[in-house]
């Protein structure tokens, strides 16, 4: 008898097509082929609600017909089945092409600053940390509130960021209406825009997974993009800009949305993403 729980069997279920071979990636990942020559993917959502979290992401994303992604099959709880993605080499090309979709994603907007994607629970994830989607008004406020200081709270519950060190993340929260330039209405964001979720596709085109999709601030997908460091990152912010010019002091900016990843990453790895957000937080005050 057919294992129901197999990589094979759930993606079959959701497909409507039968698989013919499963192959294990990781511990989280299986690579599944159809009988019509298709490859997907069958991947063990971080936590509950995270792969329904991440479908929904991905259908709010793909439902502004603007970047790329997977295609969504579905999930049973647990475990999502989109399409697997032949990839490629990154061009400067599908870089430019790749800024020009993210704006036009940015300009399908959301309902509020951290409202979650139709069907996507308020408990969600960034990555394996959990997020939580509260809706906002007002981005500065919002942003202080519902992205920077969890993380600082839970990294000083950690030791990981001193108590007297807080205090200087603190400070730059309370400075966010001077410092947060022009109000800005809310984008729909990827969410975690790191270079590791953009995937290059053998088509020529760049495709974005893993979301943590949620209302916000257009500049914060685009500043962590420059994070960790993106191919092409000068095409790509050259084609955002030609379709939607970006205000007057953003460059300035960028550390400031750094501070919401740097904490998620200070909690998840350690005392070095601390010390970045730390250092980031105090050229802000700098200024």
């Amino acid at each position: 008898m057919a294992d129901r729980t197999a990589p094979g069997a759930l993606a079959a279920r959701l497909t409507g097509r039968p698989a013919t071979g499963e192959r294990r990636l990781s511990g989280t990942l299986a690579e599944v082929s159809l009988d019509d020559g298709r490859k997907v993917l069958v991947k063990l959502g971080d936590g509950p609600g995270a792969a329904q979290a991440e479908a929904a992401g991905l259908r709010w994303l793909a439902g502004a017909d603007t970047v790329r992604v997977p295609t969504v099959y579905g999930h049973d709880g647990r475990r999502l089945v989109i399409d697997l993605v032949e990839q490629g080499a990154p061009s400067a090309v599908a870089a430019a092409r790749l800024g020009a979709d993210l704006a036009a994603l940015h300009a399908a907007g959301a309902p509020a600053f951290g409202s979650p994607p139709p069907g996507g629970p308020r408990e969600a994830y960034i990555g394996r940390a959990p997020m939580r989607n509260v809706p906002g008004t007002d981005w500065p406020a919002w942003y202080a509130e519902h992205r920077v200081l969890p993380y600082l709270r839970r990294a000083v519950d950690d030791g990981t960021v001193r108590p007297a060190e807080a205090a200087i993340i603190e400070d730059v929260c309370a400075r966010l209406p001077d410092l947060a330039g022009p109000a800005e209405p809310p984008a729909r964001l990827h969410g975690d825009l790191w270079n590791g979720n953009v995937l290059w596709g053998a088509d020529g085109h760049a495709r974005l997974i893993d979301p943590a999709a949620h209302g916000g601030h257009r500049e914060t997908d685009l500043a962590m993009l420059a994070l960790f460091g993106c191919p092409h990152l000068d095409r790509v912010l050259e084609g955002y800009r030609r379709a939607a010019p970006l205000t007057d002091g953003w460059t300035d900016r960028v550390g400031l949305h750094q501070l919401f990843p740097l904490l998620v990453h200070a909690v998840l790895f350690g005392r070095g993403y601390a010390e970045q957000a730390l250092e980031t937080a105090r050229a802000a005050l700098a200024r």
